[in-house]
């Protein structure tokens, strides 16, 4: 069963289920040529709000040890989702630009209006990597779950190849499942990690 809060912004209520920390475990395996990347690691997502209509998220991730091999810390992740919608003049930005016209909160009616032609709602998702990877996503949320696929990626000059990407985000039994294809490394897009994660908190 999902709780959501009363005090949420009518945006984030179809993304509401996200909210709180979790952490847990997932496998990583992923082949490019004759080397082959995978084991066991650990993982902790947080999603949150600040009275905002979107969800602020970061995600850590350690790979387990094995044998020889110390735990090693992966990638960080730092990002916002939301729904997706046109920007009208009562929306702040560009930048640090102030909206031009006053309104009253957005209602459960504004949203609702959003919903798609097959009963969901679009959404954006734009994640910061740690290691100079910065991603665009947009998919759909549809009840407790949630499809992504990468509408852009930049990276810096310094990082290692990576040119696409899509996720997929479940609530299953009170868990947070998920899996990650990427396309990295002159690879296609293929099956790259997964995890099932239990809210902490």
């Amino acid at each position: 069963m999902i709780e959501i809060p009363t005090d949420l912004p009518a945006d984030i209520v179809p993304l509401s289920w996200l909210l709180g920390v979790w952490e847990g475990t997932g496998v990583i395996d992923y082949a490019v040529g004759d080397t082959r990347y995978q084991g066991e690691f650990t993982h902790r997502v947080s999603f949150s709000h600040d009275g905002s209509g979107y969800l602020n998220y970061s995600a850590s991730a350690f790979l387990a040890a094995d044998g020889d091999r110390p735990a090693q810390r992966l990638n960080s992740e730092t990002g916002f989702w939301r729904l997706a919608r046109p920007a009208v003049a009562t929306d702040t930005g560009p930048g640090l630009l102030p909206a031009l016209e006053n309104a009253g909160p957005r209602t459960a009616d504004d949203v609702e209006a959003l919903r798609n032609a097959e009963g969901g709602f679009d959404i954006e998702v734009s994640l910061v990597h740690s290691d100079g990877v910065s991603e665009l996503y947009v998919g759909e949320v549809k009840g407790p779950r949630i499809d992504l696929g990468t509408d852009a990626v930049m990276r810096s000059a310094s990082t290692k190849v990576y040119a696409a990407a899509a996720r997929m985000y479940g609530l299953v039994d009170g868990h947070l499942l998920w899996a990650w294809d990427i396309a990295a490394l002159g690879r296609e897009l293929g099956s790259h990690a997964s995890a099932r994660l239990a809210k902490v908190q």
